[in-house]
């Protein structure tokens, strides 16, 4: 029973990510966490991250529109805070990491609720500054680690950018394959790695979601597509914080 739970949850986030550039961890961390455990829930969301992620990139007959310059830096600046994430998940009470699944749940909410209101107000988008590349990663890299909910802090990033959303896709996808391998790594490291039961039917659900999430996408077009990805966010929140509470 708890793996045909855990399945369906990481087939619900894979099919978000494909549709919309993020959201498996989104999805899936939150009840995997209150399934198996912090440890074995951030373990199966790394693994599975590679193979979602990878697909995207892989799997379907274009050529990825990644920004390599962004992705890399992402990437290096990720990986200080790979080790501080690994270390908290070690050492902090499930309650605790819990709660930062929901924090993250809901910031990611703000993002997309900002991003809507200035796509509406028709704000432009200023370049970044130097120092939001090293927060996006330092963050991105403690939450990979702490919790497997790297995204907000990237899609933030990159919004500001003002990239296309298959930019914005892609270069998530390309640094989601390079977080989730160093994720492995680093709770090898800190021996917080656990292999998670299940793992293969969970693989199975994840491709199959990954697969649906391309369909997905070109049903959800314009405010109905927005709308989707709010609901979820706000449903996946309030199912972060439960856990954290419970």
């Amino acid at each position: 029973m708890t793996v045909a739970a855990a399945a369906v949850a990481v087939a619900l986030g894979a099919l978000l990510q494909s549709a919309t550039g993020f959201g498996f961890a989104l999805v899936s961390a939150p009840i995997l966490f209150a399934l198996l455990g912090p440890q074995e829930a951030v373990s199966a969301g790394a693994l599975l991250g590679v193979s979602v992620s990878a697909l995207t990139l892989a799997a379907e007959r274009r050529i990825p529109s990644v920004l390599h310059g962004q992705a890399f830096a992402l990437v290096a600046w990720s990986l200080p805070g790979l080790a501080l994430g690994a270390l908290a998940l070690r050492e902090l009470p499930d309650s605790v990491l819990s709660a930062l699944v929901a924090a993250g749940v809901l910031a990611a909410l703000a993002l997309r609720l900002r991003g809507r209101a200035r796509a509406r107000a028709g704000t432009p988008a200023g370049e970044p500054r130097p120092w939001q590349t090293v927060a996006a990663g330092l963050i991105s890299g403690a939450l990979s680690t702490a919790t497997s909910l790297s995204g907000p802090p990237l899609v933030l990033h990159l919004l500001a950018r003002g990239v296309s959303p298959q930019q914005m896709r892609d270069t998530l996808a390309a640094v989601f394959v390079a977080l989730s391998a160093l994720t492995v790594v680093a709770l090898l490291i800190a021996g917080t790695f656990v292999l998670p039961q299940g793992l293969l039917v969970m693989l199975a659900a994840a491709l199959a979601g990954q697969l649906l999430g391309r369909r997905g996408f070109a049903l959800l077009r314009g405010e109905r597509h927005e709308n989707a990805v709010l609901a979820v966010l706000a449903l996946t929140a309030v199912v972060a914080m439960g856990a954290s509470v419970l």
